[in-house]
């Protein structure tokens, strides 16, 4: 299934609205929470989930009732260890 990374903005959002949150996004009814990335200083938010179509990952925002600036398909990832083994490949040759 496809992965979606969505970006907020949410200035002066806190780690207990947060967490007041949290009910609703488990019950992941419309798209599956993956990961949050949140700097509460300045309200930036990354958010990733799973979900068959970017309209799942909205109407999931929708229900929870949490806005967004933009939900962009992941289609291609890689961690440190394959981007270091990528590196080691390409030095090699």
């Amino acid at each position: 299934m496809p992965l979606y990374l969505s970006l907020h903005q949410a200035p002066g959002l806190s780690a207990e609205e947060i967490a007041g949150n949290a009910p609703e996004v488990v019950q992941q009814v419309h798209a599956t929470f993956k990961q949050l990335y949140v700097n509460t200083d300045t309200g930036f938010i990354v958010s990733v989930y799973e979900a068959a179509t970017p309209d799942d990952v909205e109407r999931e925002f929708e229900r929870v009732g949490f806005p967004f600036d933009s939900i962009n398909e992941i289609d291609f990832t890689q961690n440190a260890a394959e981007l270091a083994g990528l590196a080691a490949k390409v030095s090699d040759d």
